[in-house]
Protein backbone atom coordinates (compact mmCIF):
# COMPACT_ATOMS: atom_id res chain seq x y z
CA UNK A 1 0.00 0.00 0.00
CA UNK A 2 1.12 3.40 -0.84
CA UNK A 3 0.47 6.84 -1.25
CA UNK A 4 -0.07 8.94 -4.31
CA UNK A 5 0.03 12.59 -3.44
CA UNK A 6 -0.45 15.59 -5.68
CA UNK A 7 0.90 18.89 -4.60
CA UNK A 8 0.12 22.34 -6.28
CA UNK A 9 -0.31 20.72 -9.74
CA UNK A 10 -0.55 23.17 -12.59
CA UNK A 11 -0.84 22.47 -16.28
CA UNK A 12 -1.85 23.96 -19.56
CA UNK A 13 -1.55 22.82 -23.01
CA UNK A 14 0.67 24.36 -25.08
CA UNK A 15 -1.49 27.84 -26.95
CA UNK A 16 -4.20 27.55 -24.60
CA UNK A 17 -5.10 30.39 -22.49
CA UNK A 18 -7.08 28.68 -19.95
CA UNK A 19 -5.03 26.38 -17.30
CA UNK A 20 -6.62 22.78 -16.98
CA UNK A 21 -5.48 22.21 -13.25
CA UNK A 22 -4.20 25.50 -11.24
CA UNK A 23 -2.86 24.67 -7.56
CA UNK A 24 -4.39 21.18 -7.22
CA UNK A 25 -3.67 19.11 -4.48
CA UNK A 26 -4.89 15.78 -2.88
CA UNK A 27 -3.93 12.41 -2.03
CA UNK A 28 -4.91 8.74 -3.31
CA UNK A 29 -3.97 5.31 -1.68
CA UNK A 30 -3.17 2.76 -4.43
CA UNK A 31 -4.78 0.02 -2.91
CA UNK A 32 -8.41 1.81 -3.73
CA UNK A 33 -10.49 1.17 -6.47
CA UNK A 34 -11.19 4.43 -7.35
CA UNK A 35 -13.85 6.05 -9.50
CA UNK A 36 -12.76 9.25 -11.54
CA UNK A 37 -15.44 11.31 -12.09
CA UNK A 38 -16.25 15.27 -14.14
CA UNK A 39 -17.67 16.92 -16.16
CA UNK A 40 -16.70 16.57 -20.10
CA UNK A 41 -13.70 18.39 -20.70
CA UNK A 42 -12.61 18.88 -17.17
CA UNK A 43 -8.84 17.11 -17.49
CA UNK A 44 -9.90 13.27 -16.07
CA UNK A 45 -8.12 12.07 -19.20
CA UNK A 46 -4.92 14.82 -19.18
CA UNK A 47 -4.51 13.70 -15.43
CA UNK A 48 -4.71 9.85 -16.24
CA UNK A 49 -1.62 11.48 -18.60
CA UNK A 50 -0.12 13.41 -16.01
CA UNK A 51 0.38 10.54 -14.23
CA UNK A 52 1.97 8.65 -17.14
CA UNK A 53 4.28 11.22 -17.38
CA UNK A 54 3.74 12.51 -20.73
CA UNK A 55 3.37 15.93 -20.44
CA UNK A 56 5.65 18.02 -18.54
CA UNK A 57 3.80 20.13 -15.45
CA UNK A 58 4.06 22.55 -12.48
CA UNK A 59 4.02 21.24 -8.89
CA UNK A 60 4.93 17.57 -8.18
CA UNK A 61 3.30 13.90 -8.18
CA UNK A 62 4.95 11.65 -5.81
CA UNK A 63 4.59 8.07 -5.87
CA UNK A 64 5.94 5.15 -4.84
CA UNK A 65 4.49 3.02 -7.79
CA UNK A 66 4.32 2.25 -11.43
CA UNK A 67 1.68 3.64 -13.84
CA UNK A 68 -0.19 1.43 -16.78
CA UNK A 69 -2.38 3.07 -18.70
CA UNK A 70 -5.91 1.66 -20.46
CA UNK A 71 -6.33 1.32 -23.60
CA UNK A 72 -3.04 0.94 -25.01
CA UNK A 73 -2.02 2.08 -28.20
CA UNK A 74 -2.33 -0.78 -30.99
CA UNK A 75 -0.97 0.29 -34.23
CA UNK A 76 -2.12 -0.90 -37.71
CA UNK A 77 1.08 -3.60 -38.10
CA UNK A 78 -0.24 -4.86 -34.56
CA UNK A 79 -3.83 -5.03 -35.79
CA UNK A 80 -2.96 -7.45 -38.41
CA UNK A 81 -1.10 -9.75 -36.05
CA UNK A 82 -2.52 -12.33 -33.59
CA UNK A 83 -2.11 -10.48 -29.87
CA UNK A 84 0.14 -13.01 -28.44
CA UNK A 85 2.94 -11.41 -30.90
CA UNK A 86 2.86 -7.88 -29.82
CA UNK A 87 1.51 -8.15 -25.94
CA UNK A 88 5.24 -7.76 -24.54
CA UNK A 89 5.55 -4.54 -26.81
CA UNK A 90 2.19 -3.44 -24.93
CA UNK A 91 3.52 -3.92 -21.87
CA UNK A 92 7.15 -5.27 -20.81
CA UNK A 93 7.64 -8.82 -19.26
CA UNK A 94 4.03 -9.40 -19.83
CA UNK A 95 4.08 -13.44 -19.24
CA UNK A 96 1.47 -14.88 -21.08
CA UNK A 97 0.32 -17.06 -19.01
CA UNK A 98 -0.89 -14.31 -16.88
CA UNK A 99 -3.06 -12.81 -19.48
CA UNK A 100 -4.78 -16.55 -20.07
CA UNK A 101 -5.47 -16.58 -16.41
CA UNK A 102 -6.79 -12.90 -16.72
CA UNK A 103 -9.28 -13.93 -19.77
CA UNK A 104 -10.54 -16.77 -17.89
CA UNK A 105 -11.80 -13.87 -15.03
CA UNK A 106 -13.29 -12.03 -18.10
CA UNK A 107 -15.11 -14.95 -19.58
CA UNK A 108 -12.98 -15.37 -22.77
CA UNK A 109 -10.74 -18.59 -23.66
CA UNK A 110 -6.91 -18.31 -24.52
CA UNK A 111 -8.18 -18.53 -28.59
CA UNK A 112 -8.53 -15.15 -28.79
CA UNK A 113 -4.61 -14.74 -28.17
CA UNK A 114 -3.72 -16.32 -31.74
CA UNK A 115 -6.68 -14.84 -33.69
CA UNK A 116 -5.42 -11.62 -35.98
CA UNK A 117 -6.36 -9.06 -33.29
CA UNK A 118 -8.56 -6.65 -35.88
CA UNK A 119 -10.35 -9.20 -36.63
CA UNK A 120 -11.96 -9.60 -33.20
CA UNK A 121 -15.15 -7.61 -31.75
CA UNK A 122 -14.85 -4.55 -29.62
CA UNK A 123 -15.56 -6.21 -26.58
CA UNK A 124 -12.85 -9.22 -27.07
CA UNK A 125 -10.62 -6.27 -27.95
CA UNK A 126 -11.43 -4.39 -24.82
CA UNK A 127 -11.03 -7.74 -22.60
CA UNK A 128 -7.68 -8.93 -24.02
CA UNK A 129 -6.24 -5.34 -23.20
CA UNK A 130 -7.49 -5.42 -19.83
CA UNK A 131 -6.36 -8.55 -19.13
CA UNK A 132 -2.58 -7.47 -20.28
CA UNK A 133 -3.01 -4.38 -18.00
CA UNK A 134 -3.89 -6.22 -14.85
CA UNK A 135 -1.04 -9.01 -16.15
CA UNK A 136 1.40 -7.40 -13.70
CA UNK A 137 2.11 -7.44 -10.43
CA UNK A 138 2.26 -3.64 -8.24
CA UNK A 139 1.37 -1.59 -10.83
CA UNK A 140 -1.26 1.31 -10.21
CA UNK A 141 -3.40 0.73 -13.25
CA UNK A 142 -5.13 4.26 -14.85
CA UNK A 143 -8.27 2.89 -17.24
CA UNK A 144 -9.92 4.82 -19.39
CA UNK A 145 -13.41 4.86 -20.47
CA UNK A 146 -13.54 0.99 -20.42
CA UNK A 147 -16.78 0.40 -21.88
CA UNK A 148 -17.68 2.93 -24.70
CA UNK A 149 -19.10 1.03 -27.67
CA UNK A 150 -19.39 -2.38 -25.59
CA UNK A 151 -22.68 -4.33 -25.83
CA UNK A 152 -24.21 -5.29 -22.55
CA UNK A 153 -23.17 -8.51 -22.19
CA UNK A 154 -19.45 -7.33 -22.54
CA UNK A 155 -20.05 -4.49 -20.00
CA UNK A 156 -21.67 -7.04 -17.35
CA UNK A 157 -17.93 -9.16 -17.93
CA UNK A 158 -15.96 -6.00 -17.01
CA UNK A 159 -18.23 -4.55 -14.31
CA UNK A 160 -17.87 -8.36 -13.01
CA UNK A 161 -14.24 -8.27 -13.42
CA UNK A 162 -13.34 -4.98 -12.06
CA UNK A 163 -15.50 -5.87 -8.92
CA UNK A 164 -13.01 -8.10 -7.91
CA UNK A 165 -9.88 -6.14 -8.66
CA UNK A 166 -8.03 -3.14 -6.71
CA UNK A 167 -5.46 -0.77 -6.89
CA UNK A 168 -7.10 1.67 -10.30
CA UNK A 169 -8.28 4.81 -11.05
CA UNK A 170 -11.59 4.14 -13.32
CA UNK A 171 -12.55 7.11 -15.53
CA UNK A 172 -16.45 6.37 -16.26
CA UNK A 173 -19.60 7.25 -17.04
CA UNK A 174 -21.38 4.27 -16.44
CA UNK A 175 -23.25 4.78 -13.38
CA UNK A 176 -24.16 1.01 -13.09
CA UNK A 177 -20.37 0.01 -13.65
CA UNK A 178 -19.14 2.58 -10.84
CA UNK A 179 -21.69 1.46 -8.18
CA UNK A 180 -20.84 -2.07 -8.77
CA UNK A 181 -16.62 -1.53 -9.49
CA UNK A 182 -15.48 1.11 -7.05
CA UNK A 183 -15.09 2.43 -3.31
CA UNK A 184 -13.57 5.70 -3.74
CA UNK A 185 -14.32 8.28 -5.86
CA UNK A 186 -12.30 11.26 -7.13
CA UNK A 187 -14.17 14.00 -8.29
CA UNK A 188 -12.98 17.12 -10.40
CA UNK A 189 -16.11 19.75 -8.95
CA UNK A 190 -16.63 22.98 -11.17
CA UNK A 191 -14.03 24.77 -9.01
CA UNK A 192 -12.24 22.22 -6.08
CA UNK A 193 -11.24 18.77 -6.17
CA UNK A 194 -12.73 16.00 -3.64
CA UNK A 195 -11.99 12.70 -2.62
CA UNK A 196 -14.96 10.38 -1.17
CA UNK A 197 -15.03 6.84 0.32
CA UNK A 198 -17.56 5.25 -0.97
CA UNK A 199 -19.18 4.79 -4.71
CA UNK A 200 -21.13 6.36 -7.29
CA UNK A 201 -24.69 6.60 -5.75
CA UNK A 202 -23.49 7.55 -1.94
CA UNK A 203 -20.85 10.18 -3.55
CA UNK A 204 -24.37 11.43 -5.66
CA UNK A 205 -26.81 11.30 -2.20
CA UNK A 206 -23.74 13.37 -0.26
CA UNK A 207 -23.62 15.51 -3.03
CA UNK A 208 -27.32 16.43 -3.47
CA UNK A 209 -27.55 17.21 -0.11
CA UNK A 210 -24.82 19.13 0.02
CA UNK A 211 -25.88 21.34 -2.54
CA UNK A 212 -29.22 21.82 -0.81
CA UNK A 213 -27.62 22.78 2.79
CA UNK A 214 -25.05 25.30 0.74
CA UNK A 215 -28.29 26.63 -1.32
CA UNK A 216 -29.94 27.20 2.25
CA UNK A 217 -27.31 28.66 3.69
CA UNK A 218 -26.67 31.00 0.98
CA UNK A 219 -30.55 32.17 1.21
CA UNK A 220 -30.09 32.70 4.58
CA UNK A 221 -26.72 34.86 4.18
CA UNK A 222 -28.64 36.94 1.40
CA UNK A 223 -31.54 37.61 3.84
CA UNK A 224 -28.66 38.92 6.23
CA UNK A 225 -27.46 40.66 3.77
CA UNK A 226 -30.62 42.79 2.60
CA UNK A 227 -31.62 43.29 5.99
CA UNK A 228 -28.01 44.62 7.07
CA UNK A 229 -27.72 46.53 4.27
CA UNK A 230 -31.50 49.06 4.97
CA UNK A 231 -30.83 49.18 8.58
CA UNK A 232 -27.15 50.40 7.34
CA UNK A 233 -29.14 52.46 4.73
CA UNK A 234 -31.20 53.81 7.14
CA UNK A 235 -28.44 54.75 10.02
CA UNK A 236 -26.34 56.38 7.47
CA UNK A 237 -29.09 58.94 6.38
CA UNK A 238 -30.39 59.29 9.94
CA UNK A 239 -26.49 60.18 10.54
CA UNK A 240 -26.41 62.80 7.57
CA UNK A 241 -29.52 64.12 8.22
CA UNK A 242 -28.15 64.83 11.95
CA UNK A 243 -25.11 66.04 10.52
CA UNK A 244 -26.45 68.90 8.70
CA UNK A 245 -28.14 69.93 11.74
CA UNK A 246 -25.17 70.98 13.34
CA UNK A 247 -24.60 74.80 12.05
CA UNK A 248 -27.47 76.81 11.59
CA UNK A 249 -30.38 76.77 12.91
CA UNK A 250 -33.70 78.74 13.29
CA UNK A 251 -34.14 80.44 16.97
CA UNK A 252 -38.31 80.88 16.62
CA UNK A 253 -38.56 77.13 15.46
CA UNK A 254 -36.01 75.61 18.12
CA UNK A 255 -36.34 77.97 20.58
CA UNK A 256 -35.11 75.40 23.40
CA UNK A 257 -31.65 75.14 21.71
CA UNK A 258 -28.39 76.70 22.12
CA UNK A 259 -24.88 76.72 20.72
CA UNK A 260 -24.09 74.23 23.41
CA UNK A 261 -26.26 71.73 21.52
CA UNK A 262 -23.92 71.66 18.63
CA UNK A 263 -21.17 69.21 20.60
CA UNK A 264 -23.99 67.12 21.39
CA UNK A 265 -25.14 66.44 18.16
CA UNK A 266 -21.53 66.11 16.61
CA UNK A 267 -20.98 63.24 19.57
CA UNK A 268 -24.50 61.63 18.34
CA UNK A 269 -23.63 61.48 14.63
CA UNK A 270 -20.63 59.67 15.70
CA UNK A 271 -22.40 57.21 17.29
CA UNK A 272 -24.78 56.67 14.83
CA UNK A 273 -21.67 56.64 11.77
CA UNK A 274 -19.81 54.03 14.26
CA UNK A 275 -23.08 52.11 13.98
CA UNK A 276 -22.86 52.07 9.99
CA UNK A 277 -19.37 51.04 10.01
CA UNK A 278 -19.96 48.09 12.64
CA UNK A 279 -22.90 46.94 9.82
CA UNK A 280 -20.76 47.21 6.64
CA UNK A 281 -18.32 44.92 8.66
CA UNK A 282 -20.82 42.55 9.47
CA UNK A 283 -22.52 42.68 5.70
CA UNK A 284 -18.64 41.75 4.52
CA UNK A 285 -18.45 39.22 6.81
CA UNK A 286 -21.62 37.52 5.49
CA UNK A 287 -20.47 38.03 2.06
CA UNK A 288 -17.32 36.20 2.85
CA UNK A 289 -19.34 33.49 4.39
CA UNK A 290 -21.30 33.36 1.35
CA UNK A 291 -18.59 32.99 -1.00
CA UNK A 292 -17.82 29.62 -2.28
CA UNK A 293 -20.87 28.16 -0.96
CA UNK A 294 -22.34 27.62 -4.55
CA UNK A 295 -19.08 27.34 -6.39
CA UNK A 296 -19.25 23.94 -7.02
CA UNK A 297 -23.07 23.71 -7.19
CA UNK A 298 -24.54 21.39 -10.28
CA UNK A 299 -27.89 23.42 -11.87
CA UNK A 300 -27.95 21.42 -15.28
CA UNK A 301 -30.08 23.87 -17.62
CA UNK A 302 -33.33 22.47 -18.88
CA UNK A 303 -33.05 21.26 -22.54
CA UNK A 304 -35.88 21.84 -25.03
CA UNK A 305 -36.67 20.08 -28.04
CA UNK A 306 -39.28 20.57 -30.75
CA UNK A 307 -40.48 17.13 -31.46
CA UNK A 308 -43.04 17.27 -35.08
CA UNK A 309 -46.23 15.59 -35.35
CA UNK A 310 -46.61 13.25 -38.18
CA UNK A 311 -50.17 12.59 -39.99
CA UNK A 312 -49.78 8.66 -39.60
CA UNK A 313 -49.61 7.51 -36.42
CA UNK A 314 -47.14 4.31 -37.23
CA UNK A 315 -43.75 5.92 -38.65
CA UNK A 316 -41.67 2.71 -39.06
CA UNK A 317 -42.99 -0.77 -39.79
CA UNK A 318 -40.79 -3.85 -39.56
CA UNK A 319 -42.11 -7.16 -40.37
CA UNK A 320 -40.97 -10.76 -40.58
CA UNK A 321 -37.22 -8.74 -41.87
CA UNK A 322 -33.76 -10.04 -42.05
CA UNK A 323 -30.30 -8.69 -43.02
CA UNK A 324 -27.46 -10.55 -44.14
CA UNK A 325 -24.26 -8.81 -46.02
CA UNK A 326 -23.21 -9.92 -49.34
CA UNK A 327 -20.36 -13.08 -48.86
CA UNK A 328 -21.65 -13.91 -45.51
CA UNK A 329 -22.56 -16.72 -44.48
CA UNK A 330 -25.29 -15.91 -41.85
CA UNK A 331 -28.05 -13.39 -41.62
CA UNK A 332 -27.16 -10.25 -38.99
CA UNK A 333 -30.88 -11.30 -37.84
CA UNK A 334 -33.70 -13.07 -38.82
CA UNK A 335 -37.79 -12.88 -38.63
CA UNK A 336 -37.44 -9.31 -36.72
CA UNK A 337 -41.14 -7.59 -36.30
CA UNK A 338 -41.70 -4.77 -34.44
CA UNK A 339 -43.36 -1.19 -35.17
CA UNK A 340 -42.77 2.24 -33.49
CA UNK A 341 -45.50 4.86 -33.46
CA UNK A 342 -45.88 8.60 -32.60
CA UNK A 343 -44.67 8.73 -28.87
CA UNK A 344 -42.84 5.64 -28.23
CA UNK A 345 -39.19 5.58 -27.41
CA UNK A 346 -37.44 2.16 -29.05
CA UNK A 347 -34.45 0.99 -27.61
CA UNK A 348 -32.29 -1.56 -29.88
CA UNK A 349 -30.98 -4.29 -28.00
CA UNK A 350 -28.27 -6.77 -28.43
CA UNK A 351 -24.73 -7.70 -28.95
CA UNK A 352 -22.24 -6.35 -31.01
CA UNK A 353 -22.13 -7.17 -34.62
CA UNK A 354 -26.05 -8.44 -33.99
CA UNK A 355 -27.27 -5.62 -36.63
CA UNK A 356 -28.76 -2.61 -34.42
CA UNK A 357 -26.80 -0.05 -36.76
CA UNK A 358 -27.23 -1.51 -39.83
CA UNK A 359 -31.16 -1.92 -39.07
CA UNK A 360 -30.68 1.92 -38.47
CA UNK A 361 -28.98 2.64 -41.71
CA UNK A 362 -31.71 0.50 -43.59
CA UNK A 363 -34.24 2.67 -42.34
CA UNK A 364 -32.13 5.67 -42.64
CA UNK A 365 -32.34 4.73 -46.33
CA UNK A 366 -35.87 3.68 -46.62
CA UNK A 367 -36.49 7.38 -45.40
CA UNK A 368 -34.82 9.35 -47.71
CA UNK A 369 -32.88 10.33 -44.72
CA UNK A 370 -29.51 8.51 -46.47
CA UNK A 371 -28.38 8.21 -50.21
CA UNK A 372 -25.81 5.41 -48.81
CA UNK A 373 -26.54 2.01 -50.50
CA UNK A 374 -25.42 -1.32 -48.29
CA UNK A 375 -24.12 -3.99 -49.98
CA UNK A 376 -26.74 -6.25 -48.15
CA UNK A 377 -29.61 -8.43 -48.59
CA UNK A 378 -33.09 -7.71 -47.48
CA UNK A 379 -36.29 -9.96 -47.08
CA UNK A 380 -39.73 -9.26 -45.46
CA UNK A 381 -41.14 -5.93 -44.72
CA UNK A 382 -39.40 -2.53 -43.27
CA UNK A 383 -40.95 0.66 -44.46
CA UNK A 384 -41.22 4.22 -43.15
CA UNK A 385 -44.25 6.78 -42.92
CA UNK A 386 -43.96 9.61 -46.16
CA UNK A 387 -42.77 12.58 -45.59
CA UNK A 388 -40.76 11.57 -42.44
CA UNK A 389 -38.48 14.23 -40.95
CA UNK A 390 -35.41 12.35 -39.25
CA UNK A 391 -32.81 13.58 -36.63
CA UNK A 392 -29.45 11.14 -36.51
CA UNK A 393 -26.87 10.81 -34.36
CA UNK A 394 -24.27 8.51 -35.75
CA UNK A 395 -22.02 7.16 -33.24
CA UNK A 396 -18.88 7.70 -35.18
CA UNK A 397 -17.47 11.10 -34.81
CA UNK A 398 -14.61 11.00 -36.85
CA UNK A 399 -15.76 13.37 -39.76
CA UNK A 400 -16.75 16.35 -37.29
CA UNK A 401 -13.28 18.73 -38.50
CA UNK A 402 -13.37 22.44 -38.96
CA UNK A 403 -15.17 25.29 -37.21
CA UNK A 404 -18.30 25.20 -35.48
CA UNK A 405 -19.58 27.97 -37.38
CA UNK A 406 -18.82 26.49 -40.63
CA UNK A 407 -20.74 23.00 -39.34
CA UNK A 408 -24.02 25.21 -38.56
CA UNK A 409 -23.78 26.18 -41.85
CA UNK A 410 -23.18 23.12 -43.27
CA UNK A 411 -26.55 21.57 -40.99
CA UNK A 412 -28.46 25.04 -41.95
CA UNK A 413 -28.67 26.04 -38.28
CA UNK A 414 -28.37 28.79 -36.16
CA UNK A 415 -24.84 29.55 -34.97
CA UNK A 416 -26.06 31.76 -31.74
CA UNK A 417 -28.66 29.22 -30.70
CA UNK A 418 -26.42 26.51 -31.01
CA UNK A 419 -23.72 27.92 -29.38
CA UNK A 420 -26.80 28.47 -26.22
CA UNK A 421 -27.35 25.02 -26.28
CA UNK A 422 -24.13 23.64 -25.87
CA UNK A 423 -23.55 26.20 -23.00
CA UNK A 424 -26.47 24.34 -21.59
CA UNK A 425 -24.90 20.92 -21.85
CA UNK A 426 -21.41 22.78 -19.87
CA UNK A 427 -19.37 23.73 -22.70
CA UNK A 428 -16.50 25.79 -21.79
CA UNK A 429 -17.16 29.12 -24.40
CA UNK A 430 -13.24 28.93 -25.01
CA UNK A 431 -13.49 25.75 -26.94
CA UNK A 432 -16.29 28.03 -29.53
CA UNK A 433 -12.84 29.23 -31.35
CA UNK A 434 -11.06 25.65 -31.68
CA UNK A 435 -11.40 23.49 -34.69
CA UNK A 436 -13.88 20.55 -33.52
CA UNK A 437 -10.79 17.69 -34.58
CA UNK A 438 -9.37 19.30 -31.52
CA UNK A 439 -11.64 18.75 -28.97
CA UNK A 440 -12.76 15.77 -26.33
CA UNK A 441 -14.65 12.81 -27.43
CA UNK A 442 -17.39 13.81 -25.14
CA UNK A 443 -17.12 17.56 -26.56
CA UNK A 444 -17.64 16.00 -30.18
CA UNK A 445 -20.69 13.95 -28.89
CA UNK A 446 -22.24 16.86 -27.36
CA UNK A 447 -21.88 19.07 -30.90
CA UNK A 448 -23.60 16.05 -32.15
CA UNK A 449 -26.22 15.74 -30.23
CA UNK A 450 -26.70 19.64 -29.73
CA UNK A 451 -27.37 19.88 -33.73
CA UNK A 452 -30.09 16.88 -33.27
CA UNK A 453 -31.98 18.63 -30.22
CA UNK A 454 -31.88 21.76 -32.49
CA UNK A 455 -33.35 19.60 -35.49
CA UNK A 456 -37.48 19.95 -35.29
CA UNK A 457 -38.19 16.05 -36.29
CA UNK A 458 -40.78 13.52 -36.22
CA UNK A 459 -38.36 10.94 -35.53
CA UNK A 460 -35.11 10.90 -33.38
CA UNK A 461 -32.38 7.95 -34.34
CA UNK A 462 -29.55 8.16 -31.99
CA UNK A 463 -27.04 5.47 -32.49
CA UNK A 464 -25.36 5.13 -29.32
CA UNK A 465 -25.47 8.87 -28.49
CA UNK A 466 -23.59 8.56 -24.69
CA UNK A 467 -20.43 7.08 -25.51
CA UNK A 468 -18.16 9.49 -23.70
CA UNK A 469 -20.93 11.65 -22.16
CA UNK A 470 -20.78 12.79 -18.67
CA UNK A 471 -23.47 11.85 -16.09
CA UNK A 472 -24.45 15.35 -15.38
CA UNK A 473 -25.19 15.59 -19.18
CA UNK A 474 -26.74 11.63 -19.67
CA UNK A 475 -29.01 13.11 -16.44
CA UNK A 476 -29.89 16.15 -18.18
CA UNK A 477 -30.89 14.35 -21.87
CA UNK A 478 -32.72 11.55 -19.42
CA UNK A 479 -34.98 14.76 -18.19
CA UNK A 480 -35.43 16.35 -21.22
CA UNK A 481 -36.93 12.81 -22.68
CA UNK A 482 -39.39 12.16 -20.36
CA UNK A 483 -40.53 15.89 -20.69
CA UNK A 484 -40.60 15.94 -24.48
CA UNK A 485 -41.34 12.38 -24.97
CA UNK A 486 -40.06 12.41 -28.75
CA UNK A 487 -40.67 9.83 -31.00
CA UNK A 488 -37.31 7.89 -30.36
CA UNK A 489 -35.06 5.01 -31.83
CA UNK A 490 -31.86 4.41 -30.19
CA UNK A 491 -29.27 2.42 -29.23
CA UNK A 492 -27.50 3.04 -25.97
CA UNK A 493 -25.53 0.29 -24.14
CA UNK A 494 -26.38 2.17 -20.64
CA UNK A 495 -28.52 0.14 -18.86
CA UNK A 496 -29.72 3.46 -16.60
CA UNK A 497 -30.37 5.11 -19.19
CA UNK A 498 -32.08 2.73 -21.12
CA UNK A 499 -34.43 2.12 -18.25
CA UNK A 500 -34.92 5.38 -17.97
CA UNK A 501 -35.71 6.59 -21.36
CA UNK A 502 -36.95 3.86 -23.44
CA UNK A 503 -40.95 2.71 -23.54
CA UNK A 504 -40.33 -0.61 -25.32
CA UNK A 505 -37.10 -2.81 -25.83
CA UNK A 506 -36.42 -4.58 -28.94
CA UNK A 507 -33.93 -7.46 -28.69
CA UNK A 508 -32.16 -8.50 -31.92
Amino acid sequence: MAQINVTNLTFSYEGSFDAVFENVSFSIDTNWKLGFLGRNGKGKTTFLRLLSGDFPYQGSISAGTVFDYFPYHVTEEQKRLPASGFIGELKPDCEEWRVICELAELGETAEILYRPYQTLSFGEQTKLLLAVLFSGENDFLLIDEPTNHLDSHAREAVKTYLASKKGFILVSHDRDLLDASIDHVLVLNRRTIEVQSGNFSSWWENKQRKDQFDLAENEKHLKEIQKLKKAAKRASDWADQNERTKIGFDPVKEHDRCKGARAYIGAKTKKMQSRVSQMANRIDREIEEKEGLLQDLETPADLKLTPLSHHKERLVNVRDYSLQYSGADNPLFRGLTFELCLGDRVALHGENGCGKSTLIKMILQKSGYSKERLPIAESGVCETASGLIISYINQDTSGLKGSLSAFCKERGLDYTLFCTLLRQLDFERTQFSKNMEDYSEGQKKKTLIAASLLTPAHLYIWDEPLNYIDVFSRMQIEKLILEYQPTLLFVEHDVRFREEAATKVVTL
